[in-house]
């Protein structure tokens, strides 16, 4: 299962970044962590490899907030998930996160990041499953509901 986004997805967000109608939006992201993590050689910055999938999402995680905050975006809300209603194992994902962008430009300027894909190994290393669901901001997840 991919946890990245391949280079057709990123032609397709790529696509209308920038455009008139490029505004702001929500990526759902949908994460299913591994129980150990997998890295793939040593991971960046000498850290220890010896840690859970979600410890090392962790890691990524901290240099996603920052680049977050340096395009503008801000994390909506995040949940754990105990378990899926309606669908099989395939469906079953441990965490949910809103993150709101103001255009998709703003997305993929965090997704080709140098800091960012140097981050990645720690991504890859902790994540069994991965999807991100492009939605509609909405005026309510807007900053001031502007």
């Amino acid at each position: 299962m991919p946890i990245e986004p391949d280079q057709d997805q990123l032609a397709e967000i790529g696509a209308r970044a920038g455009s008139d109608d490029d505004g702001p939006v929500v990526m759902l992201n949908l994460n299913r962590y591994r129980e150990r993590a997998a890295y793939e050689g040593e991971p960046p910055g000498g850290e220890d490899p010896d840690v859970t999938g979600r410890e090392a999402y962790a890691r990524y995680g901290v240099v996603a907030q920052a680049m977050l905050e340096r395009v503008g975006g801000r994390i909506l809300w995040y949940a754990h998930s105990d378990f899926t209603v309606i669908g099989d194992e395939s469906d079953r994902y441990d965490e949910v996160l809103a993150v709101w962008y103001p255009s998709r430009a703003a997305f993929l300027s965090l997704a080709t990041a140098a800091d960012i894909l140097a981050a990645l190994p720690h991504r890859v290393a902790g994540l069994d499953r991965a999807a991100i669901v492009v939605c509609d901001s909405g005026p309510e997840a807007e900053p001031n509901g502007a």
